[in-house]
């Protein structure tokens, strides 16, 4: 039997390394047999006679398994077992003790140690019980790895702290360690895409191919080729063979975006590929196995679609298993000050500018508005900010398609708060600081009074804000 482990190797490594096992074993004939009967095996062996020895190769590499003769010479089984968490955590210890020394041995594993055996020991039994705690290595590794995605999980690329994102959150780390389809709802420009990689990062198809198809973008008879792939010759301009999308992605997961925009002559073939789990390529007529994830996506009303007989119902009810609707801007306005942030620090990086300032009343006026385009929008206003406003002390935002709309709102505002005189004299100021893109100079001349005076309410304004 042989029994290979691959650890610590990339998931695209074309070789499995050999497990290695280290023998801590003072007699010297059985440290032989233990060594050529695992290396027989296909494992790596590492002999040590004393727990000193053994502690000292657990320092410098690492190591699998460890068999670890309890009674010892010199430092003892359960010292060595006790001891070796501070060389590395990743080793299985199986213990090998006499008849006489079980309790010890017992004692062992509630210290932390896989399993013992006893001497005379059985070589199928030992190969059995490697092969077992070799296993629970790599689940412990996995749960580990699912624990640390988990932790990043979505959070990592989907910005927001609000409870209409919490529960998108929820959604996400319940259905990405299934097998579910999931369809995915929402207005154009609220981020389907990434919730469908944070899906896909989730789920187990982690290391395999990610593999988006935005359908709205492919007219019929390209899209079925992208998809299904197409034979030599099956039409013009085929001019070699070539496989489909759904077998580029074997093992991993296929986003359909737009999928309300698929034509019914593909909606048939696609129902097809998701209850047999084969592709026919066009122009093909063998059936090919295929293994992958479905996430589909629409800001269409898919419901209504299927009424009006644009959709097929059958397809309809097999995309929707898992549904997720993602929330527009709107409906989450407590995320902008960190969206709006996150794009600032964003795209100063990539253009390796000093970003401007958004102060506290660009950003209420900001969250007034209700961002049709949703977080895309927010993006892009973000971005052409960076590069009309560099060099400036702060950004100005008024609110599209309406000239009057930022004024009418700072005034609503100011009486929905009850501001006081100062505090209208304040956001003016910080209006035509907008205006004028941080120019002092120019801002005085507006307001009607001198640099000094301006410099005098900013310092004033600042120290106002440092103490809230």
């Amino acid at each position: 039997m042989t029994y290979r482990y691959k650890d610590d190797v990339e998931e695209d490594s074309p070789q499995e390394q050999p497990a290695r096992v280290l023998i801590v074993e003072d007699d010297a004939g059985l440290r032989t047999l233990l060594s050529e009967l695992l290396q027989g095996e296909g494992y790596e062996t590492l002999p040590a006679e004393n727990g000193e020895d053994g502690l000292r190769i657990l320092q410098r590499q690492p190591v699998d398994i460890v068999l670890l003769d309890i009674n010892l010479p010199g430092m003892h089984g359960i010292n060595v077992l006790t001891a070796a968490p501070n060389t590395q955590t990743n080793a299985e210890f199986i213990m090998m003790t006499a008849y006489a020394e079980v309790e010890t041995a017992v004692e062992a594993i509630k210290l932390g140690a896989f399993d013992y055996l006893r001497k005379p020991l059985e070589p199928d039994e030992l190969l059995l019980v490697i092969e077992r705690a070799l296993d629970q290595r790599r689940l412990r590794r996995e749960v580990a790895s699912l624990r640390r995605q988990v932790r990043r999980g979505p959070r990592s690329k989907i910005i927001g702290r609000s409870k209409a994102l919490e529960r998108l959150f929820d959604l996400i780390e319940r259905v990405a360690p299934t097998r579910s389809t999931v369809l995915i709802t929402g207005e154009t420009g609220t981020g389907k895409e990434l919730v469908a990689r944070a899906i896909h990062d989730l789920s187990p198809r982690i290391s395999k191919p990610f593999v988006p198809v935005n359908c709205s973008a492919l007219p019929e008879t390209l899209l079925e080729s992208e998809l299904f792939g197409h034979m030599k010759g099956s039409f013009t301009g085929a001019i070699a063979t070539r496989r489909g999308l759904f077998e580029e992605a074997h093992g991993g997961t296929v986003f359909l975006d737009e999928a309300g925009t698929i034509s019914s002559p593909t909606q048939v073939k696609l129902l097809r590929v998701l209850q047999e789990r084969q592709v026919q390529r066009v122009g093909g007529g063998a059936w090919i196995p295929v293994d992958f994830r479905l996430i589909a996506a629409t800001n269409t009303d898919l419901t209504r679609e299927v009424e009006e007989g644009r959709f097929r119902e059958d397809l309809y009810f097999r995309l929707n298993v898992f549904p997720v609707e993602v929330p527009p801007l709107r409906d989450r306005l407590d995320d902008i000050p960190l969206l709006a942030n996150h794009f600032r620090q964003r795209f100063a990086e990539e253009n390796d500018v000093d970003p401007p300032a958004i102060n506290p009343e660009t950003l209420a006026r900001m969250m007034e508005y209700a961002w049709p385009g949703n977080v895309r929008e927010l993006e892009n206003f973000i971005e052409r900010a960076m590069i009309m406003y560099q060099g400036s002390l702060a950004v100005r935002f008024d609110v599209p398609g309406s000239a009057g709309a930022t004024e009418s709102a700072s005034i609503q505002r100011a009486r929905n708060s009850r501001w006081s005189i100062a505090d209208l004299e304040r956001e003016h100021i910080f209006s035509v600081l907008e205006e004028t893109r941080g120019n002092q100079t120019k801002a005085s001349e507006i307001l009607g009074i001198d640099r000094r005076t301006l410099y005098r309410k900013l310092k004033r304004y600042e120290r106002v804000d440092g103490a809230n």
